[in-house]
């Protein structure tokens, strides 16, 4: 059994990962800001391979204590981590508010690097070549209006992962990012129905990005049949043009 770190496990993508994990036979150290029905069923039915914690993750200088420290513990070898918690942070450049701007970066960049950061040395001391993946967002390459904050946010973040690749490849570490499309979440339920529209309609399949396909392959590259594979960004994005 691998141990994996999973960070916004409550709903939508994380929630699905976990599943996707566990079903598998492997164990995830959840963290979410909040619990939710779904996970607590989920846990119920897997009691043994799911073990939650409530945590803010814009308390970035917490993160080593509470999540590594205390809720992990330094004898729990981990074998990868999902950063996958975000908020989102939608407006037009001209209308940008640095309070909501430096939240979105504490929790979509910054306790994704110290998650980053912890994780590694976990690998280090359990000489674990442990798999890093982060969910990024088409949105940091094809742009949309009203997201140009959000988007920077993975745009840090791939930048970051594909350095990260190349510092620990020599450890067997990787690092790579999922560019996710837009997914039917609650992340993207405030969207107006016509953008959404306009946005499903800029991919090849017209259809949103299936949660499940972004999951399964999250959970391909957290595996060693991915072993070859660092420093890249997969799409899964229903073809975004």
């Amino acid at each position: 059994m691998k141990n994996y770190l999973v960070t916004g496990v409550s709903r939508g993508l994380g929630l699905k990962i976990t599943e996707e994990i566990v079903e598998g036979g492997d164990f995830v150290y959840g963290v979410a800001r909040n619990s939710s029905k779904a996970l607590d069923s989920l846990i119920e039915k897997y009691p043994s391979s799911v073990k939650f914690l409530s945590f803010d993750l814009s308390r970035v200088d917490s993160i080593k204590d509470a999540v590594f420290k205390d809720f992990i513990g330094l004898k729990t070898p981990l074998h990868g981590f999902v950063d996958n918690a975000a908020i989102a942070y939608d407006d037009i450049i001209s209308n940008l508010n640095y309070e909501k701007l430096s939240e979105l970066y504490k929790v979509n960049v910054f306790s994704a690097m110290v998650c980053t950061k912890y994780s590694i040395r976990n690998f280090i001391l359990h000489n674990s070549s442990g798999s890093i993946v982060h969910i990024s967002s088409v949105s940091a390459h094809t742009g949309y209006k009203g997201l140009a904050m959000y988007a920077s946010t993975k745009g840090a973040i791939e930048a970051f992962s594909k350095n990260t690749a190349r510092e620990w490849g020599i450890r067997k570490i990787r690092s790579n990012c999922v560019v996710a499309g837009f997914m039917e979440t609650d992340m993207s339920a405030s969207l107006p129905e016509e953008q959404k529209e306009k946005i499903f309609n800029r991919t090849s399949l017209k259809i949103p990005a299936d949660t499940a396909s972004v999951a399964k392959t999250v959970v391909f590259l957290l595996g060693d049949s991915s072993k070859s594979i660092t420093g890249q960004n997969i799409f899964v994005d229903s073809g975004t043009l």
